[in-house]
Parts: C-alpha cells; structure tokens; sequence
C-alpha cells in the first residue's frame, strides 16, 4: 500500500508542477499598475481621433507653463502613446519647441531622439518630481541599457538658452524644452518612456515600459515606428525560449527520469512533451534570427550557444527514430548517449536563457520569473529523486512457507 502512494505522488508531482508554472507565466502576461495609466493605444493622426485631440490638445497652457512653452500657438499635437500627448512648435529659424505630456503618480517620464529608433546611442530629455517635491528635469546620453549606461548630463540634443522646465499640473506632468537645428527638423524617431521609479542622484531606473513613434516635424504627422514591433519580437523570443527551455523539455525529461514504471505511458507522454518542446524552441530560434537581422545586434556568444543546442536538440529528436529494441546489443549504449546528450542540451539551452536576459538588458521581472521555474525544475528533481529511492528500497513481503508434515 506504501509502495501504491509513493508510485501515485512521484506521478502527481510532474503533472501538479506544469499547471502551477504554467498558470504563474499566463498570470505574468498581464500587465501591472502602470505609472502612466491603461493601455490606450497610438491614436491615428490622419482621422478618427478629433474627440481625444480636442480633449488634449485644447487646454491653456497659458495658465500653467511659462513662457514660450505657454503661449506659442502649437498647432501641431498629437495624442501619440498610451497617455503621452505631444505638442511641437517649429520656426522659420529651424528652433522646435516641444511639450510633452503623460499622467503621472510617481517616476520619472522620458522622451528622447535617435538616428535608427533605438535606445542605444540616442539621447532624451527626462523628468521627474522628486521626493521633496522639487521638478528636475535633465538630458540623458542612452549609451547602452543598463542603468550606468544612462548618462546624465551629456547628449547630443542642441538645447537653446531657455532653460527646459518641468510642471506638474493636476494628473498630468508635463516636459518643455527648446532643441535648435541646422535645417529644418524632418522624419525623426521619437522614443517614448516611463519609470515607476524616482530617480536617485539623477541615476535612472529601467523603464517599465517604453515605444517609439515616427514622426514628421515637418509635415505633422505621427506614426507607429517598426522598433516597436522589434520589442514585441524580443518578448516572443525570450517567451518561447524561457517556456520551451526553462519548462517543457525539463518536464519531457524528468518524466522519462522518474515515470518509467508507468510502462508504456511514459514513453508516449516523454516523447509528445519533448516534440512540443522542440517546436517551441524552433519557433524561439526563427524569431530570434528574423530579430537579429532587422537589428544586428551584437550578441555573437548568445546566438551561438542558441544554434549550438539546437543542434543538440536536433540529434535527440533524430534518436527516436533510431531506437534500438530492447534485446538489441546496443540498447545500452543508445540509452547512455541519450540521456547525457539530454542533460547537456538542457544545460545549454539554461545558459543561453541567462546569457540572452544579460545582453537584452531585461527587468527584474523577467529574472525573477526565469529563477522561479529553474528554482521549482531543482526542487522537483529532488523531491522525486528522493521518491524514487524511497520507493526502490521497499521490498516486498515474502509469504510464510509452511512446512506440512
């Protein structure tokens, strides 16, 4: 009977720990308080918009902005991101006067400028209110992801004599700044961004979230940028990698590990949940690659251990159509070089998830998730690793012989 309960966890224990992990990374899909409020999507500038424009861009600046932020005739804005209205002026000598926008709680809001869309390489003009309520506002060279990398004080935006200031106004914050140009300011991509966190000594934190707008300065028109479908990519791909990697195929190998009195269960189950893994991580590798090419990122180490367990992955796949039977020679031998070949593919394919989260400069939530279900693979293997040994040591009662005389 303690045989039959030890049998019925080690097979309950798998099954309990994919619906678990599974319903944390649909509960993580959703998105949480936002410092700038719901979701409201990019309003189209060319038509549909005129209630949401005359509801944004009709308030008197006048009575709250100074001057020239306040009484220059913008007529020019545009309801571009979620809450972010963008409201610019340009002269005849090529001097743009521009007055961001957003709802605002707590943290810093950002807008910036840079040749390609990027991050890397622009530069921004940030504020924020501070603790003591005290309005800051500074330019910021984006010379990488990481934090230290978001350089206070230094960019390359040509900012005028009147000094940028920083108002907050009801719920909403709202930047103004004067940038001067050489000619007149065309087609530039205009990156938008928040963080729920104030900053520190100027230093900036990771944003929670962030866009870039396309916009003609010239003609007044604003469009969604491709760079924000490349930041949908960058999620799928670290997804499927972290779902494909971090879960399915841990899950495929332990039950081949542990359920194999389950006979032929195991087997048609270990071999389903390892086919899904595997085209999961195609998936995670073809939208990986169709990324690298639009953006070329230098991330040499990342792609080559991602191809490189591929390839592993392939092989393992390639053994299920070569299994020997069981009373072959070789059986042994196809047995050993599947399951050390398995763990160095899972191995690999765990590195390339840590390796990918460093270089695509993600958040701490991305981490925390990822050590959360490498942390529950660990804990499972032991917990079942112990089950198994509990399970094998248990002998069977032998009946009484009785000798009749």
């Amino acid at each position: 009977m303690t045989n039959s309960r030890s049998r019925n966890l080690v097979s309950t224990i798998p099954i309990l720990w994919v619906l678990f992990v599974v319903t944390i990374i649909l509960l993580g899909q959703k998105n949480g308080v936002r410092v700038c409020g719901e979701d409201k999507g990019v309003s189209d500038p060319n038509g549909g918009v005129e209630e949401g424009r005359s509801q944004f861009c009709s308030l008197d600046l006048a009575s709250f902005l100074p001057p020239p932020y306040g009484n220059l005739s913008y007529s020019t804005c545009h309801p571009v991101w979620e809450t972010f209205v963008l409201r610019y002026y340009q002269s005849k000598d090529h001097t743009v006067t521009i007055v961001l926008s957003a709802l605002y709680t707590t943290g810093w809001v950002g807008i910036g400028f840079s040749k390609d869309g990027l991050m890397v390489g622009g530069s921004a003009m940030v504020g924020w209110i501070s603790k003591s309520g005290h309005a800051k506002i500074k330019q910021y060279y984006l010379k990488g992801r990481k934090s230290h990398e978001v350089i206070p004080e230094q960019g390359d935006l040509n900012l005028t004599n009147i000094p940028p200031v920083v108002v907050l106004d009801g719920a909403n914050l709202y930047l103004g700044f004067q940038l001067q140009f050489s000619a007149p300011l065309q087609q530039q991509p205009t990156l938008l961004a928040y963080g729920s966190k104030i900053p520190l000594n100027h230093k900036l934190t990771v944003h929670d979230d962030k866009t870039t707008i396309h916009i003609d300065y010239l003609r007044g028109s604003a469009a969604v940028s491709e760079t924000g479908s490349f930041d949908k990519m960058k999620r799928s791909h670290g997804l499927l990698g972290i779902f494909g990697w971090g879960l399915i195929l841990p899950c495929g190998a332990l039950i081949a590990r542990f359920l194999k009195h389950k006979e032929p269960l195991w087997y048609y189950m270990h071999t389903a949940i390892q086919f899904v893994g595997f085209i999961i991580i195609l998936a995670g590798v073809v939208v990986g690659q169709a990324l690298y090419n639009h953006v070329h990122a230098d991330v040499a180490a990342h792609r080559g251990i991602g191809y490189f367990a591929l390839s592993l992955s392939i092989v393992q796949v390639m053994a299920f159509f070569v299994r020997p039977g069981k009373e072959s020679k070789i059986r042994r031998l196809w047995a050993a070089y599947h399951r050390w070949f398995g763990v160095i593919t899972l191995f690999f394919g765990a590195l390339n998830i840590m390796l990918g989260m460093q270089v695509g400069g993600v958040d701490s939530s991305w981490k925390i998730g990822y050590g959360f279900i490498l942390g529950s693979v660990i804990v499972t293997t032991v917990i079942l690793q112990v089950l198994s040994m509990l399970r094998s040591s248990e002998k069977p009662t032998q009946p009484s012989t009785y000798q009749m005389s």
